[in-house]
């Protein structure tokens, strides 16, 4: 009978069944927040997949530094994990979003280890949280690493670190417990009538009996399906004081919106974009894309680069070679927009036409490699330029 090797559980990188199962981290409410429960807000689990899945779906480059340009390179073995299969099981796609997504939900940041044989790359392997470790220096905070207990090198780990060495997740720990706790109100308010429509208060001390034998009565002839708008009739100086809802209650869902919005803010992304549209417009829909590529995403996308740069390249190839994210899938404008600015850089002979081709995706065409004014120039033809 084979017997399966016992995997160790790190307390000090606990994965999320074991932070349900020891309710870690308690807040303020009272509400222990693992990793499992934050999730089940919606507003988490929408930051988390729109930074992870954005920045994945991004067309990733290699390129070689030549003097002071970049020249993209295509057959380079780092581009192959990244962009075809990370290994036999994972592809590059799910590579960049399990490493995003831990490293917002985990303080340990997102890591993936980098297989070699022969100092050749052959594979890249993102493992469950707890499995790929590491020990920080008290002083200078150089990162030791262990893959279970074998100790591996530095140069072979792709380490995302999350700013303020916590995760957003663990930041918005406070901010996720209150809207867990008006979560748990609203169902039990819509399951099981959290509060009350009315009190039935009697002059004269009852018995338990009596009391029973009034609630029955009083469910029977006006709680039923069709009791609606029945006249009350009192007895024995009883009196009904209905319960009017609070400012508190009646501004519960401005208060959900609220914690909608100190989610945003943990993640760093505009609040419509994970579902407050309170105050979206057409006019700043726009820019609240650029705010989210340029506050948000921009300082992951230089972090996560300089984490493949480390990982990837060997000795002599660092600083030669560098992993670029293409930034434009999230800046393009529509088309006519696109039309026009691309137009006047060509006028402006800021691009030649082949270049503004290349940002819509067409091939590059015969002479379109000359800076010319399309306004007052006449295309050349035979390769010559004609004024």
């Amino acid at each position: 009978m084979k017997l399966w090797p016992f995997s160790r559980k790190s307390l000090a990188s606990p994965d999320p069944a074991l932070e349900a199962i020891l309710g870690i981290t308690p807040t303020a409410s009272g509400i222990s927040i693992s990793v499992l429960e934050a999730l089940k807000v919606p507003a988490v689990a929408n930051a988390i997949q729109l930074i992870s899945e954005a920045v994945a779906t991004l067309d990733v480059h290699v390129k070689y530094i030549d003097g002071g340009t970049e020249v993209e390179v295509t057959d380079h073995p780092a581009l192959t994990l990244l962009r075809g299969d990370a290994n036999d099981w994972t592809s590059g796609f799910e590579l960049i979003r399990q490493i995003m997504i831990d490293a917002l939900v985990s303080d340990a940041g997102g890591m993936a280890h980098v297989n070699r044989v022969d100092g050749r790359l052959i594979e890249v392997i993102s493992y469950r949280q707890g499995v790929l470790t590491f020990d920080a220096d008290n002083d200078t905070l150089e990162r030791v690493y262990r893959l279970g207990d074998r100790r591996i090198p530095a140069r072979d780990v792709i380490h995302l670190m999350p700013p303020l060495y916590r995760s957003p997740l663990n930041l918005a720990r406070e901010a996720i417990a209150i809207a867990v706790a008006m979560d748990r109100h609203a169902a039990r308010l819509f399951t099981r009538g959290g509060r009350p429509s009315g009190v039935l208060s009697f002059a004269k001390g009852m018995a338990q009996d009596a009391v029973s034998k009034a609630r029955a009565a009083w469910r029977q002839t006006h709680e039923g399906e069709d009791t609606g708008g029945q006249t009350a009739i009192l007895y024995d100086g009883a009196t009904f004081t209905p319960l009017a809802m609070t400012s508190t209650d009646s501004q519960f869902l401005e208060n959900r919106r609220f914690q909608i919005e100190e989610i945003a803010r943990a993640f760093n992304i505009p609040a419509p974009m994970i579902g407050d549209l309170s105050r979206a417009t057409w006019s700043n829909s726009e820019q609240k894309g650029r705010e989210f590529l340029s506050y948000c995403l921009e300082p992951w996308l230089r972090a996560l680069e300089g984490a493949l740069n480390r990982a990837l390249f060997t000795d002599e190839e660092r600083g030669r070679y560098v992993v670029r994210f293409d930034r434009d899938d999230l800046t393009r404008a529509d088309l006519a927009t696109r039309a026009t600015v691309i137009n006047s850089l060509i006028a402006s002979q800021t691009l030649n036409p082949n270049e503004g081709r290349a940002w819509l995706g067409l091939p590059p065409r015969a002479g379109g490699d000359q800076f010319l004014n399309p306004n007052i120039t006449t295309a050349p033809t035979g390769g010559e330029t004609q004024a």
